[in-house]
């Protein structure tokens, strides 16, 4: 067994949190990733109260946490009250400003972790006493600035909060779907792994069988970062955020067209709500992160959780032996 700091805060037998993958990050697989020794997150994402409510209900008596993207909170900050009346094991927030939901979350006495991209973005979340910091590289899968990769970003951050922040969690997040991946993000001087992809391959993910099949068959290089699938569903992402997913018809036929897009937009947004009803990854989005060439196969979510920890742990035994 793995032990960090991470899991000596949270009573974790595996140092993996659950991305907050808005609906494929569930009550269900968050309360499977808790049972199985990490911290289940559900993730928020552009979901409403009622969503929300029966997430946490889903999870039962499973500790879990919540994710929101930050500039969506914003615009419907009555969702934090709503997630703190679950008495939730950690608040996140990425992708904007989380200022304004420090002072709450810190009344309530949960945690609050930031997932951040940048030096700058560490900084700040340190000023508001964030308890954990989620360096995320631009392997990630879904959305970030993806400018850094997780290999620099990481030890970056490690050191900025060694120096500034000491007891303050570092989790790595970006490309990391493995035990390699795991042991790699602990070497650099995380506490721990956001995990995003390689859960959403699960068993227990609610994910649509055709985007699974999908996903097996592809490899890092059919990834691509876009801002394409955010214009046709209408999501408003700040200047320099994108999503990494797989290329599609939809992809080739609309990046680097995006102003046509938008001129075409109400015939592109009934076509595309056609593909999600129909399934039809041909057009509609996979979210994906580049280590989907690592991904051969949907086990449980035990499973995945069990290697990961079990290959990190004898990869940094034979490190420290090697180093003797």
């Amino acid at each position: 067994m793995l032990t960090t700091r991470l899991t000596d805060r949270f009573g974790l037998s595996v140092p993996v949190a659950l991305a907050p993958m808005d609906t494929f990050a569930d009550g269900r697989l968050a309360a499977t990733v808790t049972r199985a020794g990490g911290l289940g997150v559900i993730g928020a994402g552009y979901r409403d109260a009622e969503w929300l409510d029966a997430q946490f209900a889903a999870a039962a008596d499973a500790p879990v946490g919540v994710g929101f993207i930050g500039w969506r909170l914003a615009e419907q900050p009555h969702l934090l009250d709503v997630a703190l009346a679950h008495s939730p094991a950690v608040v996140i927030v990425s992708f904007g400003d989380p200022a304004p939901s420090a002072a709450p979350i810190r009344a309530a006495g949960v945690p609050l972790m930031v997932q951040l991209n940048d030096l700058d973005e560490a900084r700040r979340a340190i000023d508001l006493g964030a308890q954990g910091i989620i360096a995320q590289g631009g392997e990630a899968g879904g959305h970030g600035k993806g400018v850094r990769s997780t290999f620099t970003l990481v030890p970056e951050v490690a050191d900025l909060v060694a120096d500034r922040a000491p007891e303050t969690l570092l989790l790595a997040s970006g490309g990391i779907a493995d035990g390699r991946g795991l042991a790699a993000a602990l070497a650099l001087g995380a506490d721990g792994a956001l995990v995003g992809s390689r859960l959403w391959a699960t068993r227990e993910a609610p994910v649509a069988p055709a985007a699974r099949q999908r996903v097996l068959a592809a490899r890092s290089d059919d990834t691509v970062r876009t801002g394409v699938f955010d214009i046709v569903r209408g999501f408003h992402w700040p200047a320099g955020y994108t999503g990494r997913t797989l290329r599609n018809d939809f992809v080739r036929r609309w990046l680097g067209r995006e102003d046509i897009l938008r001129a075409e937009l109400d015939e592109a947004q009934r076509d595309y709500q056609s593909a999600v009803t129909a399934a039809d990854f041909d057009v509609a989005a996979i979210h994906i992160g580049e280590d989907v060439g690592l991904i051969d196969d949907i086990p449980g979510t035990a499973e995945v959780l069990a290697a990961m920890s079990r290959d990190a742990a004898t990869i940094l035994h034979r490190l420290s032996g090697s180093a003797n």
